[in-house]
């Protein structure tokens, strides 16, 4: 079973990471301001590809942002091809 803890340290720098069966398989690189939450980077150990963590990762941050009211700039490049391919999902929380 998979979970995702967001780990931050003390200046809100950190990540989304994924862990399946208490080993960490995929990560989202992450720094937080009070009203924005930048996305460096997405990526998922090589053994874990192809199962659909990266959308995980990406449906938990949206989840977060949403509920802390902030908005995302997404410098990682599958965060960015996700906002561009479904505008109408992201538009309320996407920082262009």
């Amino acid at each position: 079973m998979e979970t995702i803890k967001l780990e931050l340290d003390e200046k809100k720098h950190g990540a989304f990471n994924l862990y399946v069966d208490g080993k960490k398989q995929g990560e989202m690189t992450i720094s937080l301001k009070p009203d924005l939450l930048t996305v460096y980077h997405t990526g998922v150990e090589p053994e874990a590809e192809g199962k659909g963590y990266a959308k995980k990762l990406l449906e938990e941050m949206v989840t977060y942002v949403r509920a802390n009211n902030l908005m995302v700039l997404p410098l990682c490049p599958y965060v960015h091809a996700q906002f561009k391919r479904h505008p109408d999902e992201y538009q309320d929380i996407w920082k262009k």
